[in-house]
C-alpha cells in the first residue's frame, strides 16, 4: 500500500485485463468463460462501487478486509458474467489484495470451492456469509514482501 495507506481500488479495465483473463486462462475447469463483452450491464459496476460505498460520510466497509469480503461476495452474488463468476471473483479478490500488499496463502482450488459455497449460500444469511468470508480471508492473509 502507499505511504498514506490508501486503498487501491480495481477498475473495470483491470478486472477485464487481469482477473477475467487470468480466470479464463488458469481456471477453465471444463467450462469456458464467455468474452468479457458479454457481461451483464452494471452488475460489475455495482460490485466495484461497493468498495467505496459510504453512509453519512463514513465508509460502510472501513478496512481492507471488510472491503475484500463484500467485494468477493458481490462479485459472486451480483452475477456480472454469463458464466465464470466464481472464477473471476477469485481472481478479482487476489488482484485486489495484491494491489494492496496482501495475499491469501491458500490453494486456488480451495479458494474456488469456498467461492462455490458462497454462491450456494442463501441470500437471507448474507451477513453470516460475509462474516465467514472475512474469517476465511483473515485466517489465510499474509503481507506481500
Amino acid at each position: 500500500m502507499s505511504a498514506k495507506n490508501e486503498i487501491k481500488y480495481p477498475t473495470i479495465n483491470e478486472i477485464q485485463f487481469v482477473a477475467h483473463e487470468l480466470a479464463t486462462k488458469l481456471m477453465d475447469y471444463g467450462e469456458p468463460i464467455p468474452d468479457f463483452s458479454t457481461r451483464f450491464p452494471d452488475a460489475l459496476e455495482r460490485s466495484l462501487g461497493s468498495l467505496q460505498q459510504t453512509f453519512n460520510k463514513k465508509d460502510l466497509y472501513p478496512t481492507l478486509l471488510d472491503k475484500a469480503s463484500i467485494f468477493f461476495y458481490l462479485m459472486i452474488k451480483n452475477h456480472p458474467f454469463q458464466n465464470g463468476n466464481k472464477r473471476v471473483a477469485v481472481m478479482s479478490l487476489l488482484y485486489f489484495l495484491t494491489e494492496n500488499g496482501k495475499w491469501i496463502k491458500v490453494d486456488t482450488k480451495v479458494l474456488y470451492n469456498f467461492a462455490r459455497w458462497v454462491a450456494e449460500s442463501d441470500a437471507n444469511v448474507k451477513d453470516g456469509v460475509i462474516t465467514a468470508i472475512t474469517i476465511f480471508i483473515k485466517n489465510n492473509l499474509e503481507t506481500v514482501a
